[in-house]
């Protein structure tokens, strides 16, 4: 008894200071080097075969998790636009029919790019996919997630920044080792705005291909950054996103959203919020009107972690991008204190850093600006643009460290947020340490709804009794 009380003081202390306070890390990076992996390289490998699918990733594809969205790319023909599938590998029960469209960017022009939506899904269950015609054709399964529940247990990884890099790869490798059931990805997706005319497509390719390994089996839930936005103007080419939107479609309708730059999904015991910095956002505009209605048909008693994607930091203490998420924070921070947000990741900066639970909303012009301050209402702030592309990471962190900020590393990595049941979760930030993952920034994040009043912090406190026995030990001492 003696010891399970220790191990519950040791938890509670941990979660009253969010984890290590203060920190800025002293790791000094022997990065692999920033540049983009060679095209001939085995990580791009075109499928063997005729035509054979190739980029192939799946989305969520309904409000729920029902349903998901399969994209695949045929190179040479349209071929079949079918997609069988089943639950057992070789045997399939199911049909399903998409669509298929290409389009021209500059003078390159895209492979055949199918899109076909499967619902009607069972919750918790395996399921085995076949596209593809012939001898050429391939394989993939994937998992649904458990039923729209308070206490479904489910383990999200967070990706942002990615690129097509040798660090990219260490982050995607590293992230199908921690066991991340689907991937919440902050922005900024192939980098393929660095290159030029023809490039730009073939550059979208081969991040497909790369990606690949990764998104044909475990849904990715996109959100787009600022170099999806590829406004070419020397090439007749200022349609904002349009490569993006062409290749990676997401369920906005299914959320009533008028865009598919934002929208939301259920998954599990998470509502999850996708939000565009790189659209107009102030008061009024569609951006706006949609989120003050989802915030709305947020339920916290069947949906109780909250979660916020972004791409632009609302706070970060690097000089890189400092103060771009401002007019966003401006517009949108009260609303996530009010509605009591979980935590907002976001990327953009290529470094990672966590906040404390803090808000700025009490900006008042008669006397000058306020600043941050403890709020316990107020999401955690998390920033992970580390993914990994050649742009290199962002090393100047501002000095003396902000009192909001936690933690802050110049590396790459990812993380992932193991929800356990309606009041806690367990988070980690995993470093990848010159092609090694090694944990480096932890805590147990309390929820926020389910924490705030008598009642809920007594179950609170029987469901931290729940997952003692889980507890890895480096959160407790």
């Amino acid at each position: 008894m003696l010891v399970r009380l220790l191990l519950l003081s040791s938890v509670l202390l941990s979660c009253i200071s969010n984890g290590s306070g203060g920190v800025t890390s002293g790791f000094v990076r022997n990065e692999f080097p920033s540049v983009d992996i060679p095209l001939d390289n085995e990580v791009f490998a075109v499928p063997k075969g005729y035509n054979a699918p190739q980029q192939v990733h799946i989305t969520q594809g309904d409000y729920d998790g029902k349903a998901v969205i399969i994209t695949w790319v045929t190179a040479d023909e349209p071929g079949s636009n079918k997609v069988s599938y089943g639950l057992s590998e070789g045997k399939y029960e199911y049909t399903a029919e998409g669509t298929v469209h290409n389009y021209t960017f500059y003078n390159y022009t895209s492979g055949y790019i199918h899109q076909c939506l499967i619902d009607g899904l069972q919750y918790s269950t395996k399921y085995y996919y076949e596209i593809g015609d012939g001898d050429s054709s391939r394989t993939f399964w994937f998992q649904t997630p458990p039923p729209i529940d308070p206490d479904s247990p489910y383990k999200f990884g967070i990706i942002g920044d990615l690129g097509q890099t040798y660090n990219s790869l260490s982050t995607i490798e590293h992230c199908m080792q921690s066991g991340a059931e689907a991937i919440l990805f902050v922005g900024d997706l192939s980098y393929a705005d660095r290159y030029e005319y023809h490039d730009v497509g073939v550059r979208w390719d081969s991040w497909g291909r790369f990606n690949e390994r990764s998104s044909a089996y475990h849904p990715w839930m996109w959100s787009a950054g600022n170099h999806e936005i590829e406004y070419f103007p020397y090439m007749g080419e200022v349609t904002p996103f349009r490569n993006y939107l062409q290749r990676y479609p997401t369920p906005y309708l299914a959320s009533e959203s008028s865009s598919p730059l934002w929208y939301a999904v259920r998954r599990a015991s998470a509502h999850i919020i996708v939000l565009s910095s790189y659209s107009p956002f102030v008061k009024y505009t569609p951006q706006w009107e949609w989120l003050q209605q989802e915030l709305k048909r947020v339920d916290r008693e069947k949906t109780p972690w909250l979660i916020v994607l972004v791409h632009s930091p609302l706070y970060n203490s690097n000089d890189a991008h400092f103060m771009e998420g401002e007019s966003m924070r401006v517009v949108f921070e009260s609303w996530f204190c009010n509605y009591k947000v979980d935590v907002v990741f976001a990327g953009h900066v290529h470094a990672y850093e966590r906040s404390y639970r803090i808000s700025n909303t009490r900006y008042n012009v008669s006397s000058g600006p306020a600043y941050p301050v403890p709020d316990k209402s107020a999401p955690v702030y998390i920033t992970i643009g580390d993914g990994g592309n050649q742009e290199g990471l962002a090393l100047r962190f501002r000095d003396p460290q902000p009192d909001y900020s936690a933690f802050r590393e110049a590396s790459y990595g990812h993380a992932t947020l193991d929800i356990k049941n309606r009041t806690h979760a367990f988070y980690h930030w995993n470093r990848n340490d010159d092609g090694k993952r090694t944990p480096t920034d932890e805590f147990v994040l309390h929820n926020q709804y389910w924490g705030m009043n008598r009642r809920r912090r007594k179950l609170k406190k029987n469901h931290l009794n729940s997952v003692l026995s889980n507890l890895p030990l480096s959160l407790i001492f």
